[in-house]
């Protein structure tokens, strides 16, 4: 095996970035859980009774959300009764000592609740706030509620995914969120370098969960806007290249493709013993050959029919083509590569003894992303964290907790 270098020491690089996620379920939330995988401070804030709704969403194990102990990794657990003047004053008070504020309230109730940007940056003028709603806080629409399947079926995305002959679908899992996510982080990044390099201030972000996905989806828009014609549903093929397919192999499993570049699609020719069709210009000449599709998925169907996933794999990794088995989440857990790259990590947590969860995705050279704890207990961190940003003493804490706004 090559030799491993050492591995870098837990990230500081955001290190001082204060966030306050007084923001519920998956986007904005995520946003925050990003910034904190590389050394910033996150403090969640959540309803008194229940807490984010995420902790009852999806999969529960002993009355444990499954999704919020990763989504609220690393972050500390505040209550407050946002809905109370008191706890309105309190989210202000701290908001001071912030560099980052995460909302995803509709505007109107941020207004009313004196916590939007407009309240907030008088109260702390270097204040960066990112604000993710369903569809933004401008427009006619901009005051709706939204959620991500919302985004997904906007964005363009649920009409061109399917069969040809089916319906629309939604995927299995929180697309436009987590897409609204990363567009949200790399947000605050460029605002937070605008402010302490360029001395540019604060600044509101506005993300909603529709613009995210619509451009991943561009082709679409593109392909309207120069030809006319409105990309319709077509399986796993995609008009701009064959092969591009999912292909059932002997022994029941699946294997995808992709001959993206007109050079794999050669290779791909060659290997499965059709080297004759790499002299057919309608099959040599990448717009001739989509124009046949439907033959090109026909000859590798065949081809890959008649081997096993493994004899068909060696075959494709031996002549360089771009394929891969399709896997179920125990095949991604067992794989090699994941393994060699420590893409899962199992930790210690209080609440179910052990978990197994994905680490951060950059990576940096001098800097490992931080997984040191899983979200934690409501409120949890309440009365650390009063004291440390608001100046809340023991007395005042005694007496908000006795009117239930924390």
């Amino acid at each position: 095996m090559p030799e491993q270098d050492a591995a870098p020491p837990p990230s500081t690089m955001l290190r001082g970035v204060r966030v306050l996620d007084m923001a519920s379920l998956a986007a904005a939330p995520l946003a925050a859980t990003y910034l904190g995988e590389f050394g910033a401070d996150v403090i969640k804030i959540e309803q008194p009774q229940g807490g984010d709704p995420i902790r009852g969403w999806g999969a529960q194990r002993n009355g444990v959300g499954l999704m919020w102990k990763s989504v609220s990794r690393n972050k500390r657990s505040v209550t407050v009764d946002l809905r109370r003047a008191e706890g309105q004053a309190l989210v202000r008070r701290m908001a001071m000592r912030c560099d980052v504020v995460v909302a995803n309230a509709r505007p109107q109730t941020l207004r009313r609740w004196g916590l939007d940007f407009t309240h907030l940056r008088q109260l702390n003028p270097q204040l960066v706030m990112l604000h993710v709603t369903g569809f933004g806080l401008s427009g006619p629409k901009a005051e709706r509620p939204g959620f991500g399947t919302l985004g997904e079926a906007m964005s363009g995305f649920a009409h061109v995914t399917g069969e040809a002959d089916g319906p629309p679908t939604l995927p299995p899992f929180m697309l436009a969120d987590g897409v609204a996510s990363l567009n949200a982080a790399y947000a605050v990044m460029v605002a937070l370098y605008h402010r302490d390099v360029h001395d540019g201030g604060g600044q509101l972000i506005d993300v909603n969960l529709i613009d995210p996905l619509a451009r991943l989806l561009e082709q679409s828009l593109l392909t309207y806007d120069q030809t006319g014609a409105v990309p319709a549903r077509a399986g796993n093929r995609w008009d701009i290249s064959a092969p591009r397919n999912t292909y059932r192999t002997k022994d029941g499993r699946w294997l995808a493709m992709s001959g993206s570049a007109p050079t794999v699609a050669m290779r791909v020719f060659r290997a499965i013993g059709r080297a004759d069709l790499v002299e057919d210009p309608d099959f040599s000449d990448a717009q001739r050959r989509l124009a046949r599709a439907p033959e090109v998925d026909q000859v590798v169907a065949e081809w890959v029919a008649g081997r096993t996933l493994a004899d068909a794999m060696a075959v494709f990794e031996r002549e360089e083509i771009a394929a891969a088995p399709v896997y179920d989440v125990s095949d991604l857990l067992e794989d090699d590569q994941m393994r060699a790259r420590a893409v899962f990590r199992r930790m210690a947590d209080p609440d179910l003894g052990e978990m197994t969860v994905q680490t951060p995705v950059p990576r940096f050279s001098g800097h490992a992303g931080i997984l040191d704890t899983l979200g934690p207990a409501l409120g949890a961190h309440t009365a650390e964290v009063l004291a440390e940003l608001a100046d809340v003493s023991e007395s005042e804490l005694a007496a908000l907790r006795a009117a239930d706004v924390v």
